[in-house]
């Protein structure tokens, strides 16, 4: 299975976090690649940090194998300069760039690195897009007041797509996004854009991307920003490695184990 992840030293708890809950939830040997890149103000992903995190999940299986891939030059060369300084950092626009990288296989699960597999993520890898561009579930939130289909519900969430590199690049999906992002300023550039320009794409059920609460059938459970209206409006952002808050706030508990591995994990990978 192969799976890709897009950001700077600050995901790395996230990193550890989410490929350990796919090493737990599945029997299949995992092919990670996780892109990085160098950038002012930023301290990119360290090739000793992913060579121990490698360590912990052969450990598992002695299969898995994770792939560092720097793609400074990638970006440089096609800049996002009116999106530089979003709510969100550069590096999530990476996956923007993911086309140009030679190396990525031609099917690829690309993940969030606040996304946690429930279930075997095969359910979702094994599903056939020979014939879509991307595959993915409508956005929690913006499926209600962003359409790009009048008819139908089609605002997909970015943070779990699954990937066919082969007709990206012959559509020029990416490349047609990154054009946009040069020159308009978005709140979210890489997903809006997107879902701007992917002709085909197949949707698929919210269990597959639960940004809500996970129920007996979530795959993978998505703690993106939410919305709360009571007492008064505001947003509510829990990450997994929030482990105090995801407890007494979420009541959520259902990778506990998966966090106590973190835990015992991540000095020595962040070291």
């Amino acid at each position: 299975m192969n799976v890709l992840y897009c950001g700077d030293r600050n995901i790395l708890d996230g990193l550890i976090i989410s490929t350990l809950s796919l090493a737990k939830n599945t029997k299949t040997n995992l092919n990670i690649f996780v892109l990085t890149m160098k950038m002012r103000g930023y301290k990119e992903i360290t090739e000793k940090s992913i060579r121990e995190l490698e360590k912990v999940l052969q450990k598992k299986n002695p299969k898995h194998k994770i792939t560092l891939i720097d793609a400074t030059k990638e970006f440089q060369s096609d800049m996002p300069r009116a999106n530089l300084s979003t709510f969100f950092t550069p590096y999530c626009l990476l996956r923007l760039y993911s086309d140009l990288v030679e190396d990525l296989p031609k099917k690829i699960l690309y993940l969030d690195t606040d996304v946690v597999a429930l279930k075997e993520p095969n359910l979702l890898y094994k599903i056939d897009n020979s014939d879509y561009e991307i595959v993915g579930a409508v956005d929690y939130y913006g499926q209600h007041w962003i359409r790009t289909n009048l008819r139908e519900k089609d605002y997909m969430n970015s943070g779990v797509l699954l990937m066919n590199m082969e007709l990206i690049r012959k559509s020029g999906l990416f490349k047609k996004t990154r054009n946009r992002i040069k020159w308009a300023k978005m709140m979210l550039p890489d997903q809006t854009s997107i879902n701007i320009y992917a002709k085909k794409k197949l949707l698929v059920d919210r269990k597959f991307n639960e940004q809500k609460q996970e129920t007996g059938e979530t795959v993978f459970r998505h703690f993106s920003t939410t919305f709360r209206f009571w007492p008064v409006f505001h947003t509510q952002k829990i990450k997994p490695w929030n482990i105090e808050k995801l407890h007494s706030v979420l009541k959520c508990h259902a990778f506990d184990d998966v966090l106590e591995e973190y835990l015992a994990a991540k000095g020595k990978i962040e070291k």
